[in-house]
């Protein structure tokens, strides 16, 4: 199922805000003891459980399917390595989850030593005066462009990292610029300006997809 060995270990989390709201799911213990016993079964369940949803996750932080599975198997390696650390006062799925996006962004430290610079097309001067709201509306706007969920995971792809990444976490994380920056090692104004040029492309992208333009 899952082969080699995951490089670094998950001492660096996703802050307080990426939030592991609710309760235990219901049938959980009886998996997380049997894989905190190293029971193969037990770890099949789980990764057959997840795969899925964790699946989505990694393609909206890669560019292609081959470098998302490669990601999500190391998350789960890192997963079974780690279970016996789960304090079981969270929700699972949302633990797995938090590993799943640090593994992400551990890949793209490894891979990418500049991958969260700006580009060369325009400057963090472009976007400081401009309020976030002016700059671009909401690119979920479905009723208009009658989107797909894989339209847009499609769409994310073609982002370069540092944006792709930036937006990810904003987003669907719903961490604040300041924890983003801190997560990252960026500035807060970097952190702003990447996010507002994911939207920006990522409108363009749809639209150009759908003939909209």
């Amino acid at each position: 199922m899952l082969h080699g060995l995951a490089t670094q270990p998950i001492e660096r989390r996703l802050p307080a805000t990426e939030r592991m709201e609710g309760a235990l799911e219901p049938g959980m213990i009886g998996l997380i003891d049997g894989c905190v016993a190293g029971e193969s079964r037990s770890q099949q369940k789980v990764y057959e459980l997840f795969y899925g949803k964790m699946m989505a996750v990694c393609l909206r932080y890669t560019k292609n399917a081959d470098q998302a599975k490669d990601i999500l198997q190391d998350g789960f390696i890192k997963v079974f390595r780690s279970m016996d650390r789960f304090n079981r006062s969270g929700s699972f799925e949302g633990w797995i989850r938090r590993i799943m996006v640090n593994t992400a962004i551990d890949h793209f430290r490894r891979t990418k030593n500049a991958y969260l610079l700006l580009g060369t097309d325009r400057s963090i001067e472009d976007f400081e005066n401009q309020d976030e709201e002016d700059i671009l509306e909401d690119v979920g706007q479905e009723e208009e462009l009658d989107l797909k969920p894989a339209d847009v995971i499609n769409a994310m792809q073609k982002l370069t990292p540092a944006y792709r990444t930036v937006f990810n976490l904003y987003v669907f994380e719903e961490m604040t610029h300041k924890e983003i920056a801190d997560t990252l090692g960026i500035s807060v104004g970097t952190s702003k300006s990447n996010l507002a040029k994911a939207k920006h492309n990522l409108k363009k992208l749809l639209k150009k997809e759908h003939k909209l333009l």
